[in-house]
């Protein structure tokens, strides 16, 4: 059997990156929840976390905690996707923290947390404006904590958190993170007590840390994608931010096999329809090219815009499910049949790769043995 297409997992590099985050937040007084879904749950990266210093590891999907705590993972483990009703037994099971932004959820919870007579801790979560998960009212937020920590014997309220930049792309301002520190005073005057967590958000949350505007109330986040990505995350591109210059981008590296090598007209020949995924894409028209056909396709990797050459003059220009085209007539290099290109990886390329079962997985400097 082939071993292209191969995804790469550097494990030192990883680790870096994880002990420079880490870092940056415990010097503001935050500590860290390793997000490992986007490696779709790699319980060697929940090790990593581990080793690094984090102090709870955190997916959305149960089958990856489970999978960490299998693989011998010690630290509390958090569900960081609001639970299905249908998933709560399971999750009680599995899990010490989850996030919560619904009052029936919370009773379904405490009834099941009774039958099995196991306490769960809960982070009540607040909604800013970014429009996902999240109590929209304080007034609500504060009502359900009250209730909750006043009516319910196992499941117990360990913080609030918040989450920006998912889907409202609602930015991480210095307003907005005193407005959350405000919320949090508000639950701790309802309850009558200080909470354990106040989580400010995930990777997008280090903007006002970088800026040094954080509340220093707020004293835990949900880090994923810089660890990933360091510069290849939108983090930088978005943003403008260079502190993450230092860290490696290289922790997650593709390599694809060339399985045809031909000159081609640039703009496709006939009467156009859809593509395979039934989009209409914009052609341009730049004469005939030398283009390279890889053995790997969207169905792997997503978007062409995710996976980034690493050869000077080669260029992305189109995949299909099964196979990606790349433009290899400014390339100084002479590519042919059979060579392997590598293209580091942005976010949802990982998350894509560690998921396809045509990918294969190299891990180097595990912590527990090298593969070679």
């Amino acid at each position: 059997m082939s071993k292209y297409p191969l995804l790469r997992v550097d494990h030192e590099a990883l680790r870096g990156n994880m002990k420079q985050v880490i870092s940056w937040c415990n010097d503001a007084g935050i500590e860290v929840a390793g997000v490992i879904k986007a490696t779709t749950g790699m319980a060697s990266v929940a090790l990593d976390y581990e080793y690094c210093g984090a102090k709870w590891i955190a997916s959305s999907r149960l089958e990856q905690l489970q999978r960490a705590r299998a693989e011998g993972v010690k630290l509390p483990l958090m569900m960081i996707r609001v639970p299905m009703l249908s998933e709560l037994s399971e999750m009680i099971e599995i899990c010490d923290y989850s996030l919560q932004s619904e009052f029936a959820t919370l009773r379904a919870l405490e009834e099941e947390a009774v039958k099995v007579d196991r306490q769960h801790k809960v982070i009540l979560m607040a909604d800013l404006g970014d429009l996902r998960e999240g109590f929209f009212e304080l007034e609500e937020l504060v009502d359900v904590a009250k209730y909750v920590e006043t009516k319910f014997d196992f499941v117990k309220i360990a913080g609030i958190g918040t989450n920006l930049g998912c889907y409202g792309s609602v930015m991480p301002t210095k307003e907005k993170m005193e407005q959350f520190a405000g919320y949090a005073e508000a639950v701790e005057s309802a309850i009558g007590r200080k909470l354990e967590i106040i989580s400010g958000g995930a990777t997008s949350s280090l903007i006002p840390l970088f800026e040094k505007e954080m509340p220093k109330r707020i004293n835990m986040l949900r880090i994923g994608a810089i660890s990933f990505c360091g510069p290849q995350e939108d983090l930088r591109t978005s943003y403008g931010r260079a502190e993450v210059d230092i860290m490696s981008d290289e922790a997650f590296m593709l390599q694809a096999e060339v399985i045809e090598v031909k000159k081609k007209a640039s703009h496709p020949i006939g009467k156009l329809g859809v593509d395979a995924f039934g989009q209409k894409p914009k052609y341009k028209d730049r004469g005939m090219r030398q283009r390279a056909l890889l053995a790997i396709g969207r169905a792997d990797f997503g978007d062409i815009t995710d996976i980034v050459p690493q050869i000077e003059g080669v260029e992305v220009i189109g995949a299909s499910g099964d196979h990606t085209i790349v433009d290899i007539e400014d390339c100084k290099e002479v590519i042919k049949v059979g060579d392997v290109l590598k293209f580091k990886l942005k976010y949802s390329a990982i998350l894509r790769l560690t998921s396809s079962e045509n990918v294969k997985i190299h891990e180097t400097d595990r912590l527990y043995g090298i593969n070679i």
